[in-house]
Formats: structure tokens, C-alpha cells, sequence
């Protein structure tokens, strides 16, 4: 059945928003075809289509996207390392039960957030015996 998916991500400026994910959240720009499409994957699989906006598709739009971005690192220090690169973030690290969450938005206004995950819940997974 599916074996994989793409988030698109509609953009106002092509050349901005390549800089923005590729540069600094340090995805992997996988193609480009001029100002019509990009693909952005992270390391973890996670591919994120930029297409230019329009009417009917409008960029920024607030709520209408959100992207969570998993973490091979603590939150803190991914959170120091794309202040440095220029992210901005909006609020305090947000501590619930089992994640952690740190917000920021692209050039656009996308939301977007860094999470950690407190504790190793894969074996909830439908199949493992914690899950039953």
C-alpha cells in the first residue's frame, strides 16, 4: 500500500524558502526545478514539497500547516543551534507529559516545531506487548 508521503509547503519567495530549509534547518535538497517545485527530506525520511503560492493556495496561512521535525540530539541544543544559524523562535520550550516542543515558522510564517520525545514510545506500536 503507501510506503512513503511528501508534505507540501506553499511558498512566497522559491529561493528564500530553499535557503530556509535546506541551509538552515540543514535538509537535504533533493531537486529543484526553478521556481515551480523544490524537495527538502530529512535524514529521518520526512520529505517536504515547495511549491509557489497562488490564490487558491496561499503561503503562510496560519494554522493551515504545521511540521514537526524529529530530534537526534537534546531539544536545547537543537533549539541553540538554528538560533545561531538565524531561527527564530516563538515562546518557551513547551514540557508536556511524554514530548517537548519548541516552535518556530519559516520565511513564510509556516508553523513549524522541533520535538522530543521523553521516553522510547515505539513500543506502544501496534504489535508489541506494551501496546496490548
Amino acid at each position: 500500500m503507501i510506503t512513503g508521503g511528501i508534505a507540501t509547503v506553499f511558498v512566497a519567495d522559491m529561493d528564500r524558502a530553499v535557503k530556509f530549509y535546506a541551509e538552515l534547518l540543514g535538509l537535504e535538497l533533493q531537486y529543484r526545478f526553478g521556481n515551480h517545485w523544490a524537495s527538502v527530506k530529512a535524514p529521518g525520511g520526512l520529505v517536504i514539497g515547495l511549491h509557489p503560492a497562488s490564490e487558491d493556495n496561499p503561503a503562510g496561512k496560519r494554522g493551515s500547516i504545521t511540521i514537526g521535525f524529529s530530534l537526534d540530539e537534546p531539544l536545547e541544543a537543537s533549539v541553540e543551534h538554528l538560533r545561531k544559524k538565524g531561527v527564530s523562535f516563538t515562546g518557551p520550550i513547551l514540557d508536556d507529559k511524554e514530548v517537548r516542543f519548541a516552535y518556530f515558522s519559516d520565511a513564510d510564517g509556516n508553523e513549524m516545531y522541533l520535538n522530543e520525545m521523553k521516553q522510547d514510545w515505539r513500543k506502544y506500536a501496534p504489535g508489541s506487548s506494551a501496546a496490548a
